[in-house]
């Protein structure tokens, strides 16, 4: 019992750092001029999140990894735009952003089944 939940909980980690790399390619694309650097960093940070979400997968069901994912990438890039853009956030995303949040704690509590993987 104990090993599943460590397991759940590395997978939710995967899913969360897969989010903010996923965010922080669409920073790097937005913050940098050299288009080299802006592409390299957009295809590094992309990979790194591929990667990452598909180690969430072995842990999680589908669905928990990508709302996981989705949120984090959603929140960090709307507060990385307010804080490194300027960029204005209304009620809306606020409202939003809280009810992703419950969301995503409402299917971490679920009793979705994780696939069993043959060894």
């Amino acid at each position: 019992m104990e090993e599943g939940r460590n397991k759940k909980t590395k997978g939710y980690a995967w899913a969360i750092v897969a989010g903010f790399t996923a965010a922080l390619a669409a920073i790097s694309a937005k913050l940098f001029e050299l288009q080299l650097v802006k592409y390299g960093l957009v295809i590094f940070f992309n990979v790194l999140m591929w990667g990452c979400y598909v180690n969430s997968l072995k842990a999680l069901s589908s669905l928990q990894a990508t709302v996981t994912n989705f949120a984090t990438n959603f929140l960090t890039s709307g507060l990385a735009g307010y804080f490194l853009f300027e960029e204005a956030l209304s009620y809306k995303w606020f409202t939003g952003a809280v009810l992703i949040v419950v969301g995503v704690l409402l299917l971490s509590k679920s009793s979705i089944e994780t696939k069993s993987h043959a060894n």
